[in-house]
């Protein structure tokens, strides 16, 4: 089984991104808002995924297989009205863990997010974010990319 474990936090200042990769990302979701498992449509630059995603906060189950651009464009119909589109840099931190920040795009515009990944519970939930780390919001329901791409922004 595959399994998710990290942190998401609101990004309080912006860091400096010129050493980060950047991706446009697109996703949909296929599953309805109430259900507790998630089937989401990603693409990443050229790249095509599906991806479905266990309940939980830090941790959570994930399987993803790549997909073709064409069964992308099949399925993606079906997400609308739950979407979201950002760019995604993807950096490290001095100690060598790598973050990925979110800004995202179109109604969400103003929202910024980081998240981190880890090898165990116990090492996200000891782990001290850097200074421009905003609030943890890692078991807040609001920012979860599924209740953003429905709900928006939370107020």
């Amino acid at each position: 089984m595959s399994l998710e474990i990290e942190r998401k936090f609101l990004v309080a200042t912006m860091p400096d991104l010129s050493q980060t990769r950047k991706a446009f990302v697109r996703q949909g979701y296929l599953t309805h808002p109430d259900d507790s498992t998630e089937l989401r449509l990603r693409q990443k630059n050229d790249q095509y995924f599906m991806t479905l995603k266990g309940g939980g906060d830090i941790a959570r189950v994930e399987r993803e297989a790549e997909i073709s651009g064409a069964q992308f464009e099949i399925f993606w119909p079906e997400t609308e009205g739950r979407r979201v589109e950002k760019e995604r840099y993807t950096g490290l931190l001095p100690d060598g863990r790598t973050f990925e920040l979110d800004v995202f795009l179109g109604s969400l515009s103003s929202l910024c997010l980081v998240e981190i990944e880890f090898n165990s519970e116990e090492a996200a939930r000891a782990y001290s974010p850097p200074d421009w780390f905003g609030a943890d919001v890692t078991e807040d329901k609001r920012y979860k990319n599924k209740t953003l791409a429905i709900n928006g922004i939370p107020n």
